[in-house]
């Protein structure tokens, strides 16, 4: 499974990157909001600092403005991946950028016959909100196991699920489980992965063990 980073604080990007384990980043207007910056300012520095896709999500709700943000969108870099909602008027945008060679988010997804609708309109990425429906009540990652097996079902479908809203490790490793193809973590949860009790235990003991010895590595 694929990691994206969804943030669009630019220090947080480069810092978690330098591990080598972020393939791409995740935006969206209430993050962009929280720079204080320019959108399309924010989208380019984001883009120059990461190979991967660049999500960016348009704030029109009706085709032609999806199209003409989204066509925007792309035209500050090559990785950019435009992000239209889960509407009808957001998979006929779809549609339309993907025939004009442009990567496709297709976000606030929430359930297995919008993910399908997604598909076949030719979606690179979907984007399951799990923890919102986590918040309702309901299985999020349930969701994830059921467009997973749709899309198994139809090999013709090349959308790659985006598991969202992620909110914990565990969240992280269900989705792993379920078959998202990617998940996107929010910094602090993306560094929570690597921590454990047990770890911080053993190399308390490895150090104390070592430091009676006097001796040094280097």
């Amino acid at each position: 499974m694929k990691f994206f980073v969804d943030t669009a604080d630019i220090a947080e990007i480069r810092d978690l990157s330098a591990s080598g384990i972020v393939d791409g980043v995740t935006t969206n207007p209430s993050l962009i909001a929280k720079t204080g910056r320019p959108i399309r300012e924010v989208i380019k520095e984001i883009c120059q600092t990461i190979e991967g896709p660049v999500s960016a999500e348009v704030t029109a709700t009706h085709f032609d403005g999806m199209i003409a943000e989204g066509e925007s969108f792309a035209q500050i870099a090559a990785n950019v991946a435009v992000k239209v909602p889960s509407t009808w008027d957001g998979f006929r945008a779809c549609r339309a950028l993907g025939r004009l060679g442009h990567k496709v988010n297709v976000t606030l997804c929430f359930s297995a016959n919008q993910a399908l609708l997604a598909a076949k309109a030719g979606a690179t990425f979907i984007s399951p909100f799990v923890g919102r429906l986590d918040d309702l009540g309901l299985d999020g990652m349930e969701v994830i196991r059921e467009i997973r097996a749709i899309y198994d079902n139809d090999k013709s479908l090349r959308t790659e699920i985006l598991a969202s809203s992620i909110r914990t490790p565990l969240h992280v490793k269900q989705a792993a489980i379920a078959g998202a193809d990617i998940a996107t973590v929010p910094p602090a949860v993306l560094r929570n992965l690597a921590k454990h009790p047990l770890t911080d235990k053993g190399l308390e003991s490895f150090l104390a063990d070592w430091g009676k010895t006097g001796q040094t590595i280097l």
